[in-house]
């Protein structure tokens, strides 16, 4: 791989986009994985969680591991960075059910978030301010403040993994994987029903026998694109979803020839104690234009173009859209990240990948 990780003001992405190579692999120790990827709002700062009950810290500028955060007493999943860069905030896999805000300068405790009863699937940082959301086993949804340990605010609704805004902050999303469908309130009245409900029943049904896509299970993601006019519903299976933001119409599936991932999703049941879930391992370009995502059951990343038409499928089904090109890397892609500033993808699973355009393929 190469040495050169210097990170380039984000140009356009149409014109590289299919030429990113991986640039730096960074190691962990044997039988770990990690299982989140999160960028600070400068994107100068990566952040991973890690199965061994320790939050990974990265300088993306430098190309440098940064630093690790020990959390051997509560576990660690689902690492966010808050707006202030040495502050993030992560969910507890022991002890409790509880969310926890750290300084990483001096890796002290800010604030402890307690409330839920049952694991922590989802954790969403508002793009407009100091709010935030989690999503629980518990069947509730609770809106939060990093400045108070209270909750300001709680839904309740039937398994509701997974939790997004979108890029005005003044929606949000909760996505139901069992009952198959994705809710959408209005942040000010988060207390009244939903303005929107997106019944995925009868789309997940139509891809289960083509590509065997398992309807209401195995959804590991929930994304609205920065341009407010998709959301992606990411699973671990053969296929990702992308339905229109305003009125829930499918836009594309995209399909993943190599399969599923047979990754653990956030509200599948853990068969032991030690083992984790994996958060997306696909995501949005800044433009809102292209998905990037692990290659299932095979190495290195796909990419699709949301502007494609679909219909190259199986049954022609119109709806389909195969990935436009594939990024070759010998490692596979468990969870998977856009670097909001700059022109750098993250990927991981064993080990973390770095990815860069090579301006000779571009």
């Amino acid at each position: 791989m190469a040495a050169d990780t210097a990170t380039a003001p984000m140009s356009r992405i149409s014109d590289i986009i299919t030429s990113f190579r991986p640039t730096k692999l960074f190691k962990a120790p044997p039988a770990t994985a990690y299982t989140s990827v999160d960028f600070d709002d400068s994107g100068e700062f990566m952040l991973l969680s890690r199965t061994d009950d320790t939050i990974q810290l990265f300088n993306t500028k430098a190309g440098a591991h940064a630093k690790e955060l020990k959390s051997q007493k509560y576990g660690s999943a689902l690492a966010r960075f808050t707006h202030h860069s040495t502050s993030i905030i992560y969910a507890s896999t022991k002890v409790d059910d509880g969310i926890r805000y750290l300084s990483m300068h001096d890796n002290s405790f800010i604030r402890y978030f307690r409330g839920h009863t049952g694991r922590v699937t989802g954790l969403a940082v508002s793009p407009g301010g100091d709010q935030f959301l989690s999503a629980s086993l518990d069947n509730t949804v609770k809106l939060w403040d990093c400045r108070s340990p209270n909750a300001q605010g709680q839904l309740e609704a039937e398994s509701p993994y997974l939790v997004a805004y979108d890029p005005s902050a003044s929606v949000i999303a909760v996505a139901s994987p069992p009952a198959q469908t994705v809710l959408l309130y209005d942040l000010k009245n988060y207390d009244k029903p939903p303005f929107a409900s997106f019944d995925l029943l009868d789309t997940e049904k139509r891809f289960a026998a083509d590509f065997g896509q398992r309807p209401g299970e195995g959804w590991t993601g929930l994304e609205f694109s920065n341009n407010g006019k998709y959301i992606l519903i990411t699973t671990n299976g053969p296929g990702h979803y992308l339905i229109d933001a305003f009125s829930g119409d499918l836009v594309h599936y995209l399909h993943r020839p190599s399969g599923a991932t047979g990754r653990l999703a956030p509200g599948d049941s853990l068969p032991e104690p030690t083992a984790a879930y994996m958060q997306a391992d696909a995501c949005m370009t800044p433009d809102g234009r292209y998905v990037v995502s692990g290659n299932g059951s095979q190495t290195g990343l796909l990419v699709w173009d949301a502007q494609e038409k679909g219909g190259s499928g199986r049954g022609d089904n119109k709806m389909v859209l195969e990935p436009m090109a594939e990024l070759p890397s010998t490692k596979a892609a468990g969870v998977v990240a856009f670097n909001p500033r700059f022109n750098l993808v993250a990927s991981a699973e064993r080990e973390v990948v770095m990815w860069i355009p090579d301006l000779d393929l571009a």
